[in-house]
């Protein structure tokens, strides 16, 4: 058994994985102000809560797109679980071939995906990650990653049009009853959910488009579950791809 951690820029994903079995996946808030012990500690309640012995565990990984506390991260996940902890990024194999103008560049979060994607389902794929941002990344049917397209995430549109409206108030998010709201909320909702769903409805009819064939696609991260519901496209929703990616890296890196 594993501990796969990733790093994103809201929320820090992690779980305990060993194999194709996923024991459990917890969120924590990324937040740069915290110290190596408060990240350890808190590290040590999840393992604690879910009653996973530390002598359990063979090792971990980290994929981050928050280089601040990438290290810091690791270390103290090392503290907690006494073993080396691996990180995601150059001169770590991961078998995923990318082909874009610069590959350096592309987040450690969108390989560990298409890497578990890949492992999973049938190619060519659209990957969709729903976090901060909604990123749509592309592999094509030789197992290349070629690309893709990064949207403003779902929170991140409803926080800027609260934040500019005086008279709309922040509001879970739920996918409302109907398309056309009768309250401003459920407006709001229909705009935010349904707007987003519409979205990627048209972002997948262009790649493939663009692909010149249909794609196995397959979403993820912790708002996909909320907006994956309401699109028309035939969309696979795998809420621990990532978790999965960053087990098959661990592997083939023993």
């Amino acid at each position: 058994m594993i501990l796969a951690i990733d790093i994103g820029n809201t929320n820090i994903v992690l779980g305990c994985v060993e194999g194709k079995k996923t024991y459990f996946i917890e969120r924590l808030s990324t937040d740069q102000g915290k110290t190596e012990l408060e990240y350890a500690i808190s590290l040590k309640n999840v393992l604690e809560l879910y009653q996973i012995p530390r002598d359990d565990l063979e090792g971990g990984i980290v994929s981050s797109v928050v280089p601040q506390l990438t290290d810091l991260v690791k270390r103290a996940a090392e503290k907690v679980i006494g073993k080396p902890v691996k990180t995601v990024g150059p001169g770590l194999k991961t078998g995923l071939n990318i082909q874009i103008d610069d590959p350096a560049t592309v987040g450690s979060d969108l390989v560990v995906v298409a890497v578990a994607a890949m492992n999973e389902y049938p190619l060519p794929q659209i990957i969709i990650d729903m976090g901060t941002a909604t990123t749509m990344s592309v592999v094509n049917q030789k197992g290349t990653f070629i690309g893709g397209a990064v949207l403003p995430g779902v929170r991140i549109s409803l926080d800027a049009l609260a934040s500019n409206c005086a008279m709309l108030n922040q509001l879970q998010l739920k996918a409302p009853k109907k398309i056309i709201g009768r309250n401003t909320n459920d407006c709001m909702r229909s705009g935010i959910i349904n707007g987003n769903a519409a979205c990627i409805d048209g972002m997948i009819e262009r790649m493939e488009e663009e692909m010149g064939c249909e794609c196995t696609v397959v979403a993820t991260g912790g708002l996909s579950s909320v907006v994956i519901p309401c699109c028309k496209k035939k969309i696979i929703l795998d809420e621990d791809l990532l978790l999965k990616g960053l087990q098959i890296i661990y592997e083939k890196n023993r």
